[in-house]
């Protein structure tokens, strides 16, 4: 990071911190989570440049579900009525279409331009598990590969200005479709293999049948401008990932609370080839990764070739999950520009994560971490890898690049191991700077392939063999000594 990224982010947090005193509350720790969200979005600080963001402002008019012949009984199934509610708010200009205390049985849910999804106090909108119910087949991008599958329980393509809030709950009611996760890998390498290597159209990649189906998502907007996700509960996980954000720019999801454990890759909300994002204020749960920047797969994340930039991430609670915040495995587009900070991460299977693999290529660079709080990380607190094998991994091909990092001022206690690094001989994992640092774990830092890391105020105790140890590591320094290419440190 040069001289003057330093100096803006210095600035950023040195702002945040003062924020927080200001606001009457001496620790950031008092800011974490749903219930200590203000009700204004407060201003971003970031070490890169991104635009302020504020909710869409919707029209005053409300279109009740009810007065289009929806039956909040919990058996009805209310789709074409929820439809017409959406349709009539559209062709009005907008507005708000409202779900009333009662549970709403539904199929799919296509939102439009200018239309502000309401779950009110005491709605539950509950997805159907019949898959006949999201057809016809629609644009996607799923997993990193762009097709035509189910759709997404909520899905808007190509709007601008739409809205789910709150403080009503969904009910993903994925359970039914779980079992379709044995085969949905092979239906992707399939597609992969058979399709995008031959360069196969994505009109003609469909996949909305049983036999051949994918997952849909639950709440997945795709080309969408100006979008709010506020203040609600997702409180059953979805057949697939939660919230799904694809190439879509200007951003807010604040004062969630996503509890999608049980299910296979139940992903809280993953930002994906998406610019112009805030998630602040939320709780996560789930079945696989936490919050997650991801940019496409292979020659299909090439050929679209877009970016994850600019997205902050603060005052935030994960709880079970495969990582807090993750990076990866689909970083073929690159990502860039990311600064998550005053988050805490509780029993987590990792802490901070950074995953890619050979033949995925992508960049991935710019990113900031401060001010987090981990305690019973099952693994790592840290875990930088090229060399992921889990999805599609391989020996072969492009390699992914992970450069310009800087994590400060964490505190772990309780984890698996501090921090793993592993990088490939052809890309070693580079300029990663840890500074004010404090950890306890049972293993300690391991650190191979990797070139110009740096440490400074790092203390970590290990139950077990050395605080730390490193291999085929370039000019690691710790506390400003240069090491040898390998070694290792008692703390």
């Amino acid at each position: 990071m040069s001289k003057a990224e330093l100096a803006v982010f210095m600035s950023a947090v040195a702002i945040c911190s003062s924020a927080v005193a200001t606001g009457g509350v001496q620790d950031w720790r008092g800011r974490v989570g749903p219930d200590a969200a203000p009700s204004r979005v407060a201003p971003i600080r970031a070490p890169f440049d991104m635009p302020q963001l504020s909710r869409p402002a919707f029209p005053d008019r409300v279109f009740n579900v009810a007065d289009y012949g929806a039956v909040g009984d919990g058996r009805t199934k209310n789709t074409k009525a929820i439809a017409a509610a959406v349709e009539a708010c559209a062709k009005a200009g907008g507005g708000v279409v409202l779900l009333p205390t009662g549970t709403w049985l539904t199929g799919t849910i296509h939102l439009k331009s200018n239309v502000n999804l309401r779950l009110s106090q005491g709605a539950t909108l509950r997805f159907s598990d019949d898959p006949e119910d999201y057809l016809p087949v629609v644009f996607t991008r799923w997993a990193g590969f762009e097709c035509y599958n189910y759709s997404p329980l909520i899905y808007a393509c190509d709007c601008e200005k739409i809205a789910v809030t709150g403080p009503g709950t969904i009910d993903g009611n994925g359970r039914p479709w779980w079992p379709w996760a044995k085969r949905q890998a092979d239906t992707a390498m399939r597609m992969y293999r058979e399709q995008i290597l031959r360069n196969v159209p994505v009109a003609e990649r469909i996949y909305g049948t049983p036999e051949h189906g994918l997952r849909p998502q639950l709440i997945s907007p795709i080309r969408c401008k100006n979008v709010l996700l506020e203040g609600f509960t997702i409180a059953k996980a979805g057949p697939f990932w939660t919230i799904d954000l694809v190439y879509c720019d200007r951003v807010i999801a604040r004062r969630l609370r996503v509890l999608t454990t049980g299910g296979p890759n139940t992903d809280g909300l993953n930002v994906d080839s998406s610019t112009n994002v805030l998630i602040e204020h939320c709780t996560f749960n789930t079945g696989d990764d936490c919050i997650c920047m991801k940019s496409g797969m292979n020659e299909d994340g090439w050929r679209v070739g877009k970016a994850t930039e600019n997205v902050v991430i603060r005052y935030n609670l994960t709880e079970k999950g495969h990582g807090g915040v993750v990076f990866g495995s689909d970083t073929s587009g690159g990502i860039r520009n990311v600064f998550f900070h005053s988050c805490i991460f509780r029993g987590t299977d990792v802490g901070i994560r950074l995953k890619s693999t050979r033949g995925r290529g992508g960049v991935v660079e710019r990113v900031w971490g401060r001010d987090i709080d981990m305690a019973r990380v099952r693994r790592e607190a840290i875990q930088v890898t090229t060399a992921y094998r889990a999805w599609m991994g391989t020996t072969k091909g492009k390699a992914p690049t992970f450069r310009n990092m800087t994590l400060r001022d964490l505190k772990v206690s309780g984890a698996g191991q501090a921090v793993k690094l592993q990088g490939l001989p052809e890309a070693p994992i580079q300029a990663l700077h840890l500074t004010d640092i404090t950890m306890t774990a049972r293993e300690g830092f391991l650190a191979k392939w990797t070139k110009d890391v740096r440490l400074e105020n790092v203390t970590i105790r290990a139950s077990k063999g050395p605080a730390l140890r490193w291999e085929q590591c370039d000019n690691l320094k710790i506390n400003g000594q240069s090491q040898n290419v390998s070694g290792s440190l008692k703390q």
